[in-house]
């Protein structure tokens, strides 16, 4: 048994090249290389242009690990394919950012200027002072990095002021009255 999006086949779209090694997956396309090593739970057979999953027995655990396993195939194959953005806002008097090199200077109100190094793999733009972009083929990567240069200044719930993703909504809290 497996849950129900395993399921499903998972099609290989063709300029993909898909390795299967046990439980190591190799996935190469037009916008660079991932790879990562599943669970021993579930089995990966490349069928023609599609991915198979099967799980080894019957147990809770690898029903579940199944929808995982299939989840993050899925997000490998896009990200070599279409890659992954996300976007950052900054609202505040003085608060902006710029990019220099590989690095994210940050100017957030503090006395002194936050420098975020991207990691490797990750590139950074600034189309405006107050916008952020992160681009990237490793979903996991691209998130965790956005949620880092969030952490530096998060909302305020008050005035509204700190860095947000780009499609978060903010409900301000109403300030104390005399």
């Amino acid at each position: 048994m497996l849950s129900r999006i395993a399921k499903i086949p998972l099609e290989v779209p063709s300029g993909v090249e898909v390795t299967v090694n046990g439980s190591n997956v190799k996935v190469k396309g037009s916008l660079g290389q991932l790879e990562y090593t599943f669970n021993d739970a579930v089995t990966i057979t490349k069928d023609g242009d599609k991915l198979v999953l099967n799980t080894i027995d019957d147990t809770k655990f690898a029903k579940a690990l199944s929808g995982t396993v299939h989840a993050l195939l899925k997000n490998m194959v896009t990200g070599v394919t279409k890659g992954f953005e996300k976007k950052l806002t900054i609202l505040g008097v003085g608060y902006r950012a710029a990019v220099q090199g590989h690095n994210l200077n940050l100017s957030l109100g503090f006395s002194h200027p936050v420098v975020f190094a991207a990691p490797q793999g990750i590139k950074i733009e600034t189309p405006t002072q107050t916008e952020v972009v992160i681009k990237g083929i490793d979903k996991q990567l691209v998130g965790q990095c956005a949620a880092n240069i969030r952490a530096y200044r998060p909302v305020e719930p008050y005035k509204g002021k700190g860095v947000r993703y780009a499609d978060e909504v903010v409900v301000l809290k109403e300030t104390k009255k005399k």
